[in-house]
Parts: C-alpha cells; structure tokens; sequence
C-alpha cells in the first residue's frame, strides 16, 4: 500500500504534510472543535444528498485573496438553490478570520467554507423536512502546494465524462455534489495521469476536473469560453493580470487536436495559482517541461496577489 503522501503526490489538489494541521480548530456552527472532533449529523443536508455550497480560499501575506469575490459567487450559489445561510455576507467573513485567529494563522493557509441546507426530519430528498438552520463548517489548514508538481509538470487525461449545461448542473455552482468530476478524475487516476481533461458536450475543450485549463500558442493564452467550465476566480485573475501587462489571450473554443499542438499548457487552482501542464494523453506538450510563457503567467499572478 502506498502512503497518503505518495498516492496523491501529482495530485492538482496535492500539498506538503504539514504537522500543524493535526491541531486546527474547525469551525462548526459556530463553536471551534479539535480538528479530530468536528462533526456534523448524518441526517445533514450535505451528507444525505450533498446539497449545499463551498468556497475554497487562499490566505497570503495576512490577506484572504478575492475574499469579496469568493462571497459574490457563495451567495449567487446559495440564492439559486434558495439556501439560507444565515449569516450576512459580513457575518460569513467575520467567521473566516475567527478561525484563522484561533488557529493563529497569517501565511500559507487554506480555507474551506462549506454551507449546507442543515439537519433534516429524515433522510430524503425534499427541502421543506429541514428542521433547522443551515449548517457551517470552516476549515483551515497549513498547504503549501508540492513543489515537484511546478517542477516536472502534471500530465492530464481526458476522461469519457463531459461537462454539463447549466441546465444539468451548473459548473459555476459551487456544488457539494460532484460526482460526474470525481468519474473523471478517477478515469484519469487509472490512466496513470495527475488530473481529468474534460471536453463540453460539442467536443470543443472545457476545463479539468477541479482546475481550469489553459494553453499556449504563438504567445497568446487560450482558455475556454466559460460556457461550460468552472469560471474560476483565479483563471479570472490570471487572464486580468496577463491582459493588464497588454499581452493577449483568448477565451475561445477549440479543440484536443489544437491542444496537441499547443506550445505550452497550465492549469489554475486557488491552492496551487498556475501548475505547468507538460503531457497530455500520452503526448508531450511542447518540449516536455514547464514553458516560459506558464513561468510568465505565473509571475504576473503572484505579481497581482501582491498588489
């Protein structure tokens, strides 16, 4: 069997083992618990059919970067399923920075804030037999994004599994159902790749399984248009900070043959900013190592951190 650290060592998602984290306080409704002590019911909203929504933030420097936005698109998510939360926007940040404090953080952390609809009468799938409040839960961990990962590059599959329409599932929904992302994931695990591909329902590339994806051609950023893709918050500061430097990028259909013959290819993710891509389906991408134009566009999104 292989370690926890070894198995998801390529993981976009993955991070050093940091010790600390064995101490954390979570926040959870309101009280903070032992990180080995949180719970929450099985009659919850969120384990019985996993409605609710999340946010994942990034502390650097003191700062919880995009906080704003990061709430923007947490309460445009709990609107659309009619979730109240039942806190205010000011309510929801202050107990983000609560839980930082009690965990003595200012650097390097990571944040998960998860609302659920709350504890039902009985486990079913109609929202009127919630019998109380909604459910949070915070919690914040040490992670520093593996190093080998920036170093080497991930290698991508692309998985049998398509992106949704909005009418099926709405990928800028930040859903705690997932399932169909996490099919496409484990397809590409089997393959021996880091990270899922994942094309839209024309074919035309859409986004990875939890990150988005970019690639580079005649010095010009493509990404995908976001009609069928996660949106995210940091591919939206990568694409501002490149522009703002008057460099060009694209937000564009295309297609596995363009990428292919791409001259670079990264992925962008709140925990890890900008993650090289160097092989896809087997077939290297470029040279084969992280490319100076990904070097770049990373540089100007830490850049546009920092300000």
């Amino acid at each position: 069997m292989t370690s926890a650290a070894t198995s998801t060592a390529g993981s976009a998602q993955g991070y050093l083992d940091d010790p600390r984290n064995e101490a954390v306080l979570v926040y959870v409704d309101g009280a903070f618990v032992p990180r080995h002590e949180a719970r929450v019911s099985v009659f919850d909203s969120g384990f019985v059919l996993g409605d609710g929504v999340w946010e994942g933030l990034r502390l650097k420097n003191g700062r919880l970067i995009q906080l704003d936005a990061h709430l923007d698109r947490l309460f445009e998510g709990a609107n659309s399923i009619a979730l109240d939360i039942g806190l205010d926007r000011d309510g929801v940040a202050a107990a983000v920075n609560e839980t930082l404090a009690r965990n003595g953080m200012t650097d390097g952390a990571h944040v998960r804030l998860m609302v659920s609809r709350g504890i039902k009468k009985t486990v079913n799938q109609d929202p009127r037999f919630v019998i109380g409040k909604a459910t949070i839960v915070i919690v914040a961990e040490y992670k520093t994004p593996r190093p080998e990962s920036k170093a080497r590059g991930l290698s991508l599959f692309t998985s049998a599994f398509r992106t949704s329409t909005p009418d099926v599932f709405d990928l800028r929904l930040n859903s705690h159902s997932r399932l169909n992302l996490i099919q496409a994931l484990i397809q590409a695990i089997n393959a021996g790749a880091d990270e899922a591909l994942m094309l839209d329902p024309q074919g035309f590339v859409a986004s990875c399984n939890s990150t988005n994806f970019f690639i580079v051609r005649r010095g010009t950023l493509w990404t995908s248009t976001g009609a069928f893709c996660f949106k995210g918050l940091t591919r939206q500061a990568v694409l501002d900070a490149w522009r703002a430097a008057g460099l060009p990028a694209e937000e564009r259909p295309f297609t596995l043959a363009e990428v292919y013959a791409a001259d670079e290819a990264f992925i962008t993710g709140t925990l890890g900013g900008v993650t090289p891509v160097t092989k896809i389906d087997g077939r290297v991408i470029g040279t084969g190592t992280p490319g100076a134009m990904t070097k770049l566009a990373s540089e100007h999104y830490q850049a546009w951190v920092a300000r």
